[in-house]
């Protein structure tokens, strides 16, 4: 476990503000559209996202943070977090039934990838691997949806 002192952490968090500014820009997506969507003043906005790259942001508070979501794309948001963490919605209804079929599809191709007779025997071949990538992917899209 990595241990960060304060001062090293807002520099991580005003980084990634910057990371995220670069997105928002190369997505086209409107500071002033985020200020309406989220209710932050569009001035306040520019503080945390300054346009100027060279200049630091402020700090963007946990407050600022709630009100973003769902006016900033999920992926976005999520660079404020540590790696291996995101940002997702969680959805208000749930089709089991296509999330079963999806993951028997998965378990299925998975024992299939550990048969003597598959590409690389009982280990995973990359185009196993790319197949089981694309079925984790399609669960957590359905998952999600």
């Amino acid at each position: 476990m990595i241990i960060h002192d304060e001062r090293s952490i807002v520099r991580i968090i005003r980084e990634r503000q910057a990371a995220m500014r670069r997105e928002i820009d190369r997505r086209g997506i409107a500071l002033k559209a985020i200020s309406q969507d989220s209710g932050i003043e569009y001035r306040t906005l520019l503080t945390y996202f300054p346009a100027d790259g060279d200049r630091e942001p402020a700090q963007i508070p946990g407050s600022a943070i709630f009100a973003l979501a769902g006016a900033i794309p999920n992926d976005i948001l999520s660079l404020l977090l540590p790696a291996g963490h995101l940002v997702v919605r969680v959805p208000e209804e749930i089709d089991h039934d296509e999330l079963s079929d999806l993951a028997a599809d998965y378990v299925k191709s998975k024992q299939d990838a550990h048969k003597v007779d598959s590409p690389a025997g009982r280990d995973i071949a990359d185009c196993e691997r790319e197949e089981l990538d694309s079925k984790v992917v399609q669960f957590a899209r359905a998952a999600a949806a």
